[in-house]
């Protein structure tokens, strides 16, 4: 049972993936990354021997933190934070618990490299439809919540993605795409090592209503039509992305939570007697 100021790791395993998920901070030393470097998924590194230098940027936002073993280095560093006046808590049992429980982690090999300001920066085809929001989702919510999405031209991706450093996804020719008969959404869950039931769930939604096989997911088309709806509805790609991170919060709960569910009209009587 995780004790004062710690969280359990199946409490972090329910808010992972979810708009209320803390900041993760990982402070193992460089040695102890090395012998196992994955990610707790959303998380990113800092020295622990710096972490004062965040206090600025975390006031007024909750912060787990981890080491290896959830002890001296996690503890020491969530108590500077809270001193600073950040609410932070440490990871019960550090980041050799997560793994043990075989809960999924991101391979840090396979992350884009980092900008000036500490985000992974995408870059795709303008006017979204399917693909285009899912995967900026699945990043903010699995990779990296401050990634930094940029949407172009289609004829300028990957000139974008060479003069500005940023990694080009959605377009042909280029490693974060469709395989085969899946989409980008799936390639993403595989490379980065992040699967899990509702993820594999929601990856048939999306691939079917990517390439218009609804028989794939009876959810499909229902995904189709509210993706065509938001991009009729905004003009601005950013702010139809901001619009679609609820809708696939939304389909992500959804496929983990309430698939069993289902909705009767009209509605049972509690009365007695009836």
């Amino acid at each position: 049972m995780a004790s004062y100021n710690e969280i359990s790791i199946s409490t972090l395993a329910r808010l992972v993936g979810t708009p209320d998920c803390p900041v993760l901070l990982d402070v193992r030393i460089d040695e102890d990354f090395n012998d196992d470097p994955k990610l707790i998924p959303g998380a990113y590194r800092h020295p622990f021997t710096k972490v004062l230098d965040l206090v600025g940027a975390l006031k007024g936002k909750s912060v787990i933190v981890y080491c290896q073993k959830g002890l001296k280095i996690s503890q020491g560093a969530a108590a500077i934070l809270r001193n600073g006046g950040v609410h932070a808590e440490v990871l019960e049992g550090g980041q050799f618990a997560w793994r043990d429980a075989e809960l999924p982690m991101v391979a840090a090999e396979k992350l884009p490299p980092l900008d000036t300001f500490g985000r992974t920066v995408w870059v795709t085809r303008h006017r979204p439809k399917i693909d285009r929001i899912a995967c900026p989702w699945l990043i903010r919510r699995f990779v990296d919540p401050k990634a930094q999405i940029l949407f172009v031209a289609a004829s300028q991706v990957n000139n974008v993605a060479e003069r500005f450093d940023a990694t080009p996804f959605d377009i042909e020719g280029v490693f974060w795409t469709h395989r085969g008969e899946t989409c980008t959404f799936d390639t993403m869950i595989e490379e980065f090592g992040i699967g899990n039931d509702a993820l594999e769930k929601l990856a048939l939604i999306v691939r079917g209503a990517d390439t218009n096989n609804h028989d794939l997911a009876p959810e499909a088309a229902g995904l189709l039509a509210a993706s065509l709806g938001l991009s009729r509805m905004y003009r601005d790609d950013l702010e139809q992305l901001e619009a679609g991170m609820m809708l696939y919060d939304a389909f992500y709960r959804w496929a983990r939570d309430a698939t069993d569910e289902g909705h009767d009209w009209p509605p049972i009587s509690t009365k007695p007697g009836s």
